[in-house]
């Protein structure tokens, strides 16, 4: 169930159609329904978030008014369950009056040799791409990136249970001397994984 929820996010007009969608090779190839037996401890870092989350996200661009809005976050295992992929939807699908929408996917997969994450995150709808390394620090997860155009993004994953946590989201100008708060998502977990 939880993966026809993430097929769903996808865009797929209603349950049934995700249902059909769900069973065409391509799809099939990408699910797996669990990590794989051989990085599964390393696989947890990441994998504890899979399900399906509702957001409260507060958005402050940069010359541009605050947002404040309700998102979806879908997180699956993929590709023989070495990697975690996500779909981010802000604002959710439900909130038909807003004329804006962001769609992105996120991909993280485990590297043994830097015992970190590589993670790619694409956003088509701005558009926007990120690369960054990923790493536990004490109970939260931090993701870096290495500087574009003088901003360096860190992401993070704070105050982690089991049905909840916060994500963050900051730029740096001076090179990570300083953070600026650019996203905040608080998650409630509405599927369990």
């Amino acid at each position: 169930m939880k993966f026809l929820h993430a097929v769903a996010a996808l865009g797929l007009p209603d349950a049934a159609a995700a249902k059909e969608n769900a069973m065409t090779p391509m799809l099939q190839a990408l699910h797996a329904p669990a990590p794989n037996a051989a990085l599964a401890d390393k696989q947890q870092l990441y994998g504890q978030f899979v399900g399906a989350w509702d957001l409260d996200i507060d958005w402050y661009p940069a010359g541009e008014p605050e947002r404040h809005e309700k998102g979806e976050w879908h997180f699956g295992w993929v590709l023989d369950g070495r990697a975690v992929q996500d779909v981010w939807i802000f604002p959710a699908r439900d909130r038909h009056a807003v004329d804006w929408r962001f769609y992105g996917s996120t991909f993280r997969f485990y590297d043994p040799a830097l015992d970190a994450w590589h993670i790619t995150y694409f956003e088509p709808t701005r558009p926007f791409a990120i690369r960054q390394i990923g790493r536990a620090e004490g109970r939260d997860i931090v993701q870096l990136a290495d500087e574009v155009d003088g901003v360096t993004r860190r992401w993070r994953f704070v105050d982690i249970a089991a049905d909840s946590f916060r994500w963050l989201g900051e730029t740096s100008t001076d090179k990570g001397a300083s953070w600026a708060l650019e996203l905040e998502m608080r998650a409630r977990r509405i599927e369990p994984s």
